[in-house]
């Protein structure tokens, strides 16, 4: 993994638009069925909308029904970090990205395939770079 990108939350404002400043730095969530990439097919690698970091190839996307892309893994294992979240009074798992602790979303344990994970990304927290 590369080096932790270490920012304050006035350089990541003037960096970030409201909306991505809202969920990658203040941990938010946008609307369900609303991210330019629910339901996008397109092949590429999914990069963190802060600081650019791969963190999803679509070859691990898949369609969960839940309104956010759905990932079965990160493309690197390490390019994310996982955390307790005891927010909106339940127990989840956070997923930030490991180099500048971006929020992206959680990860629940109901996904496809042998790992059984499906991570829940918020499309305002990724690029995508199409190959």
């Amino acid at each position: 993994m590369a080096e932790k990108l270490e920012k304050t939350d006035q350089e990541w404002r003037e960096e970030l638009s409201a909306e991505r400043f809202q969920i990658l730095r203040e941990k938010g969530t946008e609307p369900p069925f609303t991210g330019a990439y629910t339901y996008s097919k397109a092949d590429g690698m999914y990069r963190c909308g802060a600081c650019g970091a791969e963190l999803f190839s679509s070859d691990s996307k898949f369609e969960s029904g839940t309104g956010w892309p759905s990932f079965t893994e990160p493309a690197v294992a390490d390019a994310v970090e996982l955390h307790v979240d005891h927010s909106h009074g339940m127990t989840r798992t956070e997923v930030t990205c490991a180099r500048c602790g971006g929020h992206l979303g959680h990860v629940f344990p109901d996904g496809p395939g042998p790992g059984g994970q499906r991570f829940c990304i918020n499309s305002l927290s990724l690029d995508l770079d199409e190959s």
